[in-house]
C-alpha cells in the first residue's frame, strides 16, 4: 500500500475504534457556552491543537473542514454560522464520515440551537477538494496535513488556496519538529498516519506557506506535544514534537517577502515621543508595538528600539 492508503485504513479503525490519546495536548477541547459535546465525539478529537479561533469565525464564514474526523471541530466551527451547509467537511475515509454523521446527530439532540443540516459532510480529499475556486472563507485541518510527503503537502496547500476567497484563511494545527526526523521514521508509514514520524521544521512548515502564495502567517499557537524517546524510536536523542496553530492569509505577498508574525514587538526608547521609519510603522515611546519578523529584523539594527522574543502567539495589532 501507498502511505496515503495506510493512513486511510489507519483512521478507518480508529473511526469504528476510538482511540483516546491518539493525539494529544495539555489542553481540553475548546468549551463554549451552550456548547455540549457528545463522549463518543470527544473521544474521537484526533487534533493537535485547535482551529476553532474566535477572531477568524466573524460573519458566519463559510468553512471548508478537510478531514472531518469525529466531527468535533465541525461542530464547533458551525456554532459561529449557524445555517445549513456553512460548514462544508470533507473526508476520504467512508467510516469516517458514518461516525462523524452519527456523532453529530447525536450532538444535534444536545443542543438545541444546532441542526445537522448546518454541516455538509462530503466524500473528497486534500488535493481534490469539492468545490469552486474562491468560494469559502476558511479552510481548516488539524493534524491532516503533517502526514503528507512534501510533494502532497504543496498540493494540499495549492488546493487550500486555490478555493479560498482572496483574503481568506487557512486556519492549521499541525506537529512540527525541533529538528529533521530521521528517515527510518519517516518511511515508517504507520507512525506517519498516527502523526509521529511526518512533522517538518518549524522553519520547512511556513517555507511551504509561504511558496504556495499565502502572503502573510500569523502564528496562534506553538506548544510541547510529543516526546519521541530513545529506546522506542532507535534514536540518539530524544526528540521532541511541537503542536502548532497557525492562520494563514490569501493576501500577496510584499516585495521584500511575506510577514511572518510570532509575536515579536518592537519597544522604541530613543529621545523622541515618535518614531517613523517611514516605512509603515511608527512607534510610541516605551510602548511596544507587535511586527512581523521580517520588520523585527529590520528594525532591530536601531540602538533605540528593543526587539522582544517570539511569544509563539499572535493575534493581531501592532505596526504591520
Amino acid at each position: 500500500m501507498t502511505y496515503l492508503e495506510t493512513t486511510a485504513e489507519f483512521y478507518s479503525e480508529v473511526a469504528q475504534t476510538p482511540e483516546v490519546g491518539l493525539c494529544c495536548v495539555q489542553s481540553s477541547p475548546l468549551q463554549l457556552p451552550g456548547l455540549k459535546i457528545p463522549q463518543q465525539m470527544q473521544e474521537m478529537n484526533y487534533g493537535c491543537g485547535t482551529t476553532v479561533h474566535q477572531a477568524e469565525l466573524i460573519n458566519e464564514p463559510t468553512v471548508l473542514y478537510v478531514g472531518v474526523g469525529g466531527g468535533l471541530e465541525a461542530l464547533q466551527f458551525a456554532y459561529f454560522s449557524r445555517r445549513p451547509g456553512r460548514i462544508i467537511a470533507v473526508d476520504p475515509v467512508k467510516a469516517m464520515r458514518e461516525a462523524a454523521t452519527r456523532n453529530l446527530e447525536s450532538a444535534a439532540q444536545d443542543n438545541p440551537w444546532f441542526d445537522p443540516s448546518f454541516i455538509d459532510i462530503r466524500d473528497g480529499d486534500a488535493f481534490n477538494l469539492p468545490v469552486p475556486d474562491a468560494s469559502v472563507d476558511v479552510v481548516a485541518q488539524n493534524c491532516l496535513f503533517n502526514i503528507f510527503e512534501p510533494e502532497d503537502l504543496t498540493k494540499a496547500l495549492q488546493e487550500a488556496y486555490r478555493v479560498l476567497k482572496i483574503g481568506g484563511r487557512l486556519i492549521m494545527s499541525d506537529p512540527i519538529a525541533t529538528r529533521p526526523i530521521p528517515d527510518h521514521l519517516r518511511q515508517d508509514e504507520r507512525l506517519r498516519a498516527m502523526c509521529l514520524s511526518g512533522a517538518l521544521t518549524y522553519n520547512e512548515y511556513i517555507q511551504h506557506l509561504v511558496h504556495v502564495g499565502f502572503g502573510q502567517v500569523e502564528i496562534r499557537a506553538r506548544r510541547p506535544y510529543r516526546l519521541l524517546d530513545c529506546q522506542s524510536y532507535q534514536l540518539d536523542e530524544p526528540l521532541l514534537l511541537e503542536s502548532l496553530d497557525s492562520v494563514a492569509f490569501k493576501v500577496p505577498i510584499p516585495e521584500d517577502g511575506a510577514c511572518i508574525f510570532t509575536g515579536k514587538t518592537a519597544i522604541y526608547s530613543g529621545s523622541q515621543e515618535v518614531f517613523d521609519d517611514n516605512a509603515g510603522h511608527v512607534l510610541q515611546k516605551g510602548l511596544p508595538a507587535s511586527v512581523c519578523d521580517k520588520t523585527a529584523a529590520n528594525l532591530g539594527t536601531s540602538k533605540d528600539i528593543l526587539i522582544t522574543d517570539s511569544t509563539w502567539h499572535y493575534t493581531g495589532g501592532g505596526c504591520c
